[in-house]
C-alpha cells in the first residue's frame, strides 16, 4: 500500500539569535516548567473552519503536554490579544503577556481555500519582545495535524535546542486483521495506514535512518525470513531467506548495513550484511542464543542479548576489537535492548513476578533504573530520535496496547486506540 505522500514547505524560517534564545532556555522534565501560552490559530482570510482550529490545537497541546516542560497558562486568563490576528512583534501586546506571566507564546493564522491549507504559526518570548521561531505550512486540508506536529518540533527546538520528535511515524505489528501484519501511525496514534498483506506473522520492524524504508521478518513463504519495503512506493524485496531464522534485524545508524540474528550455520549468532542481503560478516561466536542486536549512535558497538551464562542477559560487543562484555548482571530473564539515540542509555525489559517492566541503564552497566511498575507486562521498547521518549507495548488494559513515556518514566499515555491489538514497535526519524 502507498502511504498519502504528505507535502509540506517551510518557506518562512524565522529564528532568534542563540544569545537570544538562551533566556527560555529549558531542559529536562522535573526542573522548573516555562508558563507557556498557546493561542487557536485564526483565520487569516476566508472562511472560518472551527474543526481545524480544534484539530491543530489539540495537537499542538498535547505534544508540548508531553514533552513535560511547560506550565499552560489557562486559556480564560488570555489578554484580548489572544483573539487579534496580528502576527508580527509589532501587532503583539507583548506588555499583557508578561503581566500574565507568559514566559513562551505561541500564536497563527490560517488561510483553507478549495481544500488547500496555510497555517502560520509563530513562537515569541514576550519579555524579550522577541520572535524565537516562525514557519508557514503549506498542504491538504488532511494534514493540518501533521503541520501541528511540525512545529511542536519547532517549538522544542528553540527552546531546549533539541528539534521534537513528533513529525515522525511509528510501525507496529497488530492482529487487527486477524493475522499479525504491519502498521503504521502518528506519534499520537492518528493515520493509520496497513502497510503489509502477507496473511501470515510478522515481527520486528525497524526503519532505515535515511529514508521511507522498513525492514521486518515475515513468515510469508513458511519461515522467518527478512524483508525490506519502501514505504511511499510499496515496493518490497526480501533481504535474506537463509536456512532457519533471520531475525531481529537492526539497521546500522548510518544505513549501510544489518546486524541481525542467523541461524544458517546452526546456531543462532548475529550476523553483518548489507542492505540488499549480501553477507559481510560474523559478529557472535558462542555456543548460546545470541539475538536482539542494538546499536550505539556511532555504530562502533553493539548491545545483545545471549544466554550465554546460563539466563538471557544483555552484552556488548565492540565491533573493531571483537570484545564482549557483560552489561546486566541482576534478573533472570533480561530482553529487546534498545540504545538512546543519545548514546547515554539502553533500554531494556526484565521480567519481574511474571511480567516484563522497563529499565534503563548506562552502556557501562551502572545506574541501572526501573521506569515502569504496575499491572501487565511491557515490552519492546523504542526511543524517539531525540532521546526523550519511549514508546513499548502493554497489555496492562487488558489488551496489547502502545504507550508512550518520557525517558525518565513519566508522562505515561496511550497511543493506539481499542481493537488495534498492537505490539512490537518502531520509531522513525523525523518525517
Amino acid at each position: 500500500m502507498i502511504l498519502r505522500h504528505f507535502l509540506i514547505f517551510f518557506v518562512l524560517t524565522l529564528c532568534i539569535a542563540a544569545e537570544a534564545r538562551s533566556q527560555v532556555e529549558i531542559s529536562a522534565p522535573g526542573r522548573q516548567l516555562l508558563p507557556l501560552a498557546v493561542t487557536r490559530i485564526l483565520p487569516l482570510a476566508g472562511t472560518a473552519r472551527p474543526e481545524l482550529v480544534n484539530d491543530f490545537d489539540a495537537t499542538l497541546r498535547a505534544d508540548l503536554d508531553l514533552a513535560g516542560l511547560f506550565f499552560p497558562i489557562p486559556i480564560a486568563a488570555y489578554p484580548d490579544d489572544a483573539g487579534q490576528i496580528g502576527l508580527t512583534s509589532t501587532q503583539i501586546d507583548f506588555l499583557s503577556w508578561q503581566k500574565l506571566g507568559a514566559k513562551a507564546l505561541i500564536k497563527g493564522g490560517y488561510t483553507e481555500s478549495g481544500g488547500e491549507l496555510v497555517v502560520e504559526a509563530r513562537l515569541y518570548d514576550p519579555s524579550g519582545r522577541r520572535l524565537l521561531n516562525g514557519r508557514r505550512y503549506r498542504g491538504k486540508v488532511a494534514d493540518i495535524r501533521r503541520m501541528a506536529h511540525a512545529f511542536a518540533d519547532q517549538v522544542l527546538l528553540s527552546l531546549t535546542g533539541t528539534e521534537g520528535p513528533f513529525n515522525s511515524r511509528i510501525a507496529c505489528v497488530s492482529s487487527r486483521s486477524g493475522r499479525k501484519e504491519l502498521y503504521l501511525l502518528d506519534v499520537d496514534g492518528q493515520g493509520l495506514e496497513r502497510l503489509t498483506e502477507h496473511g501470515a506473522i510478522i515481527l520486528n520492524p525497524d526503519f532505515s535512518p535515511q529514508g521511507k524504508e522498513i525492514i521486518f521478518t515475515s513468515y510469508r513463504y513458511g519461515k522467518p525470513d527478512l524483508f525490506r519495503k519502501e514505504i511511499y512506493t510499496g515496493r518490497e524485496i526480501a533481504v535474506s531467506a537463509r536456512p532457519g531464522i533471520n531475525i531481529s534485524a537492526r539497521y546500522r545508524p548510518d544505513g549501510g548495513e544489518i546486524a541481525l540474528t542467523l541461524s544458517h550455520e546452526g546456531n543462532s549468532e548475529i550476523y553483518l550484511v548489507g542492505t540488499d542481503g549480501s553477507m559481510r560478516r560474523r559478529l557472535t561466536d558462542n555456543w548460546g542464543i545470541d539475538v536482539d542486536p542494538t546499536w550505539s549512535p556511532g555504530g562502533d558497538r553493539l548491545a545483545f542479548v545471549s544466554d550465554r551464562l546460563g539466563n538471557p542477559h544483555l552484552f556488548t560487543l565492540d565491533l573493531a576489537s571483537g570484545a564482549v562484555g557483560q552489561l546486566t548482571v541482576a534478573g533472570k530473564y533480561n530482553a529487546t535492548p534498545a540504545w538512546s539515540p543519545l548514546g547515554d542509555r539502553i533500554a531494556f525489559t526484565r521480567l519481574e513476578e511474571k511480567k516484563f517492566e522497563i529499565y534503563t541503564i548506562r552502556p557501562d552497566g551502572s545506574d541501572e533504573r526501573r521506569l515502569t511498575d504496575g499491572p501487565g507486562s511491557k515490552e519492546h521498547p523504542r526511543w524517539s530520535s531525540d532521546g526523550r521518549f519511549l514508546v513499548f507495548s502493554s497489555n496492562q488494559d487488558g489488551e496489547s496496547a502502545l504507550y508512550l513515556m518520557r525517558a525518565d518514566g513519566s508522562g505515561l499515555r496511550r497511543v493506539t486506540p481499542p481493537g488495534l491489538a498492537a505490539s512490537q514497535p518502531a520509531w522513525s526519524g523525523r518525517w
